[in-house]
């Protein structure tokens, strides 16, 4: 058996083309395929406007500046998350604060939000980051009327669930679709469901933030005329605000484009690999998360929690089976146990880091390689 990873890009023949041929345009950079990619993106993920940046960290840190996040600022996220969830309100100088997880879905516990909220001053709080952990959709009808209640903004962390649902009594909520949260992230990074390469989009439906969205992505310079406070002819342009070079390329948009055409595609399968796994480790020691009906789950990652994960994960590499741990709670990390915001116990996050596992989930997997994978975690749950 060939090496199995956690996670893996799938590049076809129509995505090479698409590649070359953007390559032969006039513009690598800065060109139509990007508008493109944006437009076609917002129609599939169901908002009125995509901005298209550089990667999932430089989209986070563009919707923590565009919701004028500062070193008053106090926002609250989860700690089961990349650390770039937090990164971005410490980047514009806010705290960041952690709330415990619910250990049945491993999403940031809402009544954990709700209680830190409430620890504090009206107003001590600005935002709630909460993340769609996995492909599993977090309840933001729920987080937005909490949000409401205590006026603060969200941020939606969709990196890992783009085409996840959640069938509500009201409408079917779409993981950035900008219904509940001002501003919704998404990365294109080779392991998630869409490759660009590198990449990151930013989805919304507020016309204000995405027009200062698209100023902070470049440079905090326009060309727009209708937003210069001065015109000296068509040369002329404006820094208005300190901005950054956080744009991405027609070359990756070009990829981009070709892969979201299979985004549906690639979709149906990790739900497929997820049912067998389902039924796979059904009744044996090996717990997994199950979405209740109504939930439309993406599969960025299939997680399984066992106790002695440490000798699992050996034990799978021992047969080149190369599962990873998502994540290391980032409240433990060195830089956030110093921080007096972060320094404290969230047992729950804690608990699901001893045993959580990410097992390979990706389109690619063929059923010999999972059969194989599942072979060898039963071996050593049994």
């Amino acid at each position: 058996m060939n090496p199995i990873p956690y996670g893996r890009q799938q590049i076809s023949q129509e995505d090479i083309d698409a590649v070359v041929e953007a390559l032969k345009h006039p513009y690598l950079t800065q060109g139509p395929r990007v508008a493109a990619f944006e437009e076609a993106f917002a129609d599939y993920i169901g908002s009125k406007y995509a901005v298209a940046v550089a990667n999932g960290t430089a989209a986070l840190h563009l919707c923590a500046m565009a919701l004028d996040v500062n070193d008053q600022s106090n926002v609250i996220t989860s700690p089961i998350t990349f650390a770039a969830s937090a990164n971005c309100v410490r980047y514009c100088g806010g705290n960041a604060y952690f709330a415990d997880i619910d250990p049945e879905t491993i999403l940031l516990d809402i009544e954990e939000v709700r209680a830190l909220i409430e620890s504090k001053p009206r107003g001590f709080f600005n935002g709630i980051i909460p993340v769609d952990f996995a492909g599993y959709p977090v309840d933001l009808e729920a987080y937005r009327a909490l949000a409401d209640e205590h006026d603060l903004w969200i941020i939606e962390d969709a990196c890992h669930a783009p085409g996840a649902f959640i069938n509500t009594a009201h409408t079917q909520q779409q993981s950035g679709n900008g219904a509940f949260a001002e501003l919704a992230i998404f990365s294109f990074h080779p392991v998630k469901h869409i490759a660009s390469g590198e990449g990151g989009m930013i989805t919304t439906n507020d016309p204000k933030l995405y027009n200062r969205l698209n100023i902070l992505r470049t440079h905090g310079i326009t060309k727009n005329p209708d937003l210069l406070q001065e015109n000296h002819g068509g040369w002329y342009y404006e820094m208005q605000e300190l901005g950054y070079n956080y744009r991405l390329t027609d070359i990756q948009c070009a990829l981009g484009l070709s892969q979201l055409k299979k985004a549906e595609a690639g979709l149906d399968r990790r739900r497929a690999i997820a049912r067998r796994y389902d039924e796979a480790f059904k009744g044996s020691p090996v717990k997994t998360i199950q979405p209740p009906p109504g939930v439309g789950h993406a599969y960025h990652l299939y997680i399984i929690q066992v106790n002695n994960r440490k000798e699992l994960y050996d034990a799978l590499r021992a047969h080149q089976i190369y599962a990873q741990v998502h994540y290391i709670p980032v409240h433990t990390l060195p830089y956030y146990r110093k921080l007096p915001t972060t320094a404290r116990s969230l047992p729950h996050a804690e608990a699901y880091y001893s045993r959580g596992l990410s097992i390979p989930m990706f389109p690619a997997l063929t059923d010999e390689e999972q059969d194989f994978v599942i072979e060898k975690v039963l071996e050593f749950a049994r």
